[in-house]
């Protein structure tokens, strides 16, 4: 259980030895807490709780002195804060990182690459969902609906080429984001009609499409925060999204090539598959949000697909998503004094 995902509504979590041990509201007629779960403390690497959560301050000490960040997120999926070990020894690295960060000839190259990977992987993407949808694949459907025309993969490839050739991060922002105006259509393509997806919408999400890639980008995202916290860097000092009060921005640099990957694939398997149904979604202060029900099906996915291994073909090894977004900030950190290392995660 790398995870532990504390979703149901007014839960308590207790430290009984090494183990949390985790309690529920009294049913109606009893005074008395329902112990929910035993979970031994070695078995946990990050916590995710929701708003309402309430840990005794011995749990709360003993998660964080195993070095467990805890993240705290509202109702609506907005990410409301975390408790992350103290780290204090990495002030040498955090100067140099500094010191790099305001090198246009360290920057450019890296938010390049990063660049290049998210349109290599919004590519493979559209390609896999071609061939599964070709009326000639194995487990096609009788009525396949033709995947993403070949114009729009051949487009992609196109653009892919002009990033190596950029001289400037605006123009590389401009990639990227044509990049996304051409893959989003072609990706929406393959939804099931019940849920359309015209355009994305974030603050709020306009409906159930929109409301899970939101959630998916903000879990992965904070991973990201956590795992560049842990190994020593500032995540607020950015490369392709620029240095700005009140955002991570080198976190929103790191995860830009697995938002195809994981989030969107995601919510597209979760729609097709019917994982997810309009019951699992709630109207509220103008937005569209997953309910209790929808948020523990969806962490469900998440753990899934982050923690499922698989061979990759760049890394050379079998792996997960999880131990390949860790290791972009480890590559980032080496790369402040070898820029040629850092290799942004590639699907296969």
């Amino acid at each position: 259980m790398p995870t532990l995902i504390l979703n149901q509504a007014h839960c308590r979590v207790a430290l009984v030895s090494e183990r949390l041990e985790i309690y529920g509201p009294p049913p109606d007629d009893s005074t008395t807490e329902q112990r929910l779960r035993t979970v031994p403390l070695l078995d946990v690497e990050r916590v995710v709780a929701g708003e309402d959560t309430h840990f005794t301050p011995a749990a709360l000490a003993a998660i964080l002195r195993r070095q467990i960040p805890i993240q705290f997120f509202a109702w609506n999926g907005r990410f409301l804060g975390s408790f992350l070990p103290a780290q204090n020894h990495h002030g040498l690295s955090r100067l140099r990182q500094y010191q790099r960060t305001e090198d246009p000839a360290f920057v450019l190259p890296l938010a390049g690459r990063l660049v290049a990977a998210k349109i290599y992987n919004q590519r493979r993407v559209l390609q896999r969902l071609r061939a599964r949808r070709s009326p000639d694949a194995p487990d096609a459907p009788a009525a396949a609906a033709p995947g993403a025309p070949p114009e729009v993969l051949d487009w992609l490839n196109a653009l892919l080429a002009q990033t190596a050739r950029a001289r400037s991060l605006d123009e590389l922002r401009g990639y990227e984001g044509a990049a996304s105006a051409r893959y989003f259509p072609a990706w929406a393509a393959a939804l099931p009609p019940a849920f359309p997806f015209e355009q994305r919408s974030i603050r709020p999400p306009r409906n159930p499409v929109n409301a899970c890639i939101s959630f998916g980008a903000t879990l992965l995202y904070h991973e990201a925060v956590a795992f560049i916290h842990a190994h020593g860097l500032d995540p607020a000092l950015g490369l392709l999204h620029a240095t700005e009060n009140g955002r991570w921005s080198l976190a929103l640099d790191l995860i830009e090539p697995f938002r195809p990957v994981l989030v969107e694939a995601l919510a597209l398997d979760l729609f097709s598959h019917q994982i997810l149904n309009h019951a699992h979604f709630d109207a509220r202060d103008g937005g569209c949000y997953l309910n209790e029900a929808g948020r523990k099906k969806f962490f469900l996915q998440y753990e899934r697909r982050m923690e499922r291994q698989f061979l990759s073909e760049s890394a050379g090894h079998r792996t997960t998503l999880r131990q390949q977004l860790e290791q972009q900030a480890v590559q980032f950190k080496t790369a402040l004094d070898r820029p040629e290392i850092f290799e942004p995660f590639l699907m296969n």
